[in-house]
């Protein structure tokens, strides 16, 4: 039987191409040491590796990867990592998963010295209900099948509110061009 995130990989694969260059070359240096926090199947880990000559570590609650990167499976709270280790932490539509993302998002800053979020924003009629069909199948575990059934999609002016509380400084914040119906934005944070 064929896994859901090989079946969808040429979906993520076109996806992290388009960010890797447009949308995160300002801010990752070639050689960086680069942390995918919910790395899923390990097809961003393996584009940022190659794409920016980084050293890369996935880590994810369960192991679904269909590449073969360095991978450390964690609880989803705690990141085993030293203070200051990795230049960037990458977290890409994982957040909004997850119960504690305000623990997660504190042991980002610890262990990285900018972190890049993808999060996908109920803002406007169309990203609502994008959000709430989210939502919807994947509560039926027909998306993401591995994660929990928690979302927790905020608006803007959410997370920077709980980015503030936790000490981050938004050091870019913009909407995704692709042109999709619903809202996705890029959040370059770093601390404070």
């Amino acid at each position: 039987m064929i896994s859901y995130y090989r079946f969808t990989s040429w979906i993520s694969e076109k996806f992290f191409k388009n960010i890797l260059k447009e949308e995160c070359e300002p801010f990752i240096k070639d050689g960086a040491r680069i942390i995918d926090i919910g790395c899923g199947s390990g097809t961003a880990a393996k584009l940022f590796k190659d794409f920016f000559k980084a050293e890369v570590m996935g880590v994810d609650v369960k192991d679904n990867r269909i590449y073969p990167v360095p991978f450390k499976l964690i609880d989803g709270r705690n990141l085993p990592f030293n203070d200051s280790y990795f230049d960037i932490a990458l977290i890409i539509c994982v957040l909004h998963h997850i119960e504690d993302f305000q623990v997660l998002l504190g042991e980002a800053k610890r262990v990285a010295k900018t972190i890049i979020i993808y999060e996908d924003i109920p803002e406007g009629f169309f990203s609502k209900l994008v959000c709430s069909i989210h939502i919807f199948f994947s509560s039926r575990n027909m998306l993401y099948p591995s994660v929990s059934n928690l979302h927790s999609f905020k608006t803007r002016q959410q997370w920077r509110d709980i980015f503030n509380s936790l000490g981050l400084s938004v050091i870019s914040e913009k909407r995704m061009k692709r042109p999709f119906l619903f809202k996705q934005f890029q959040f370059v944070l770093q601390s404070k």
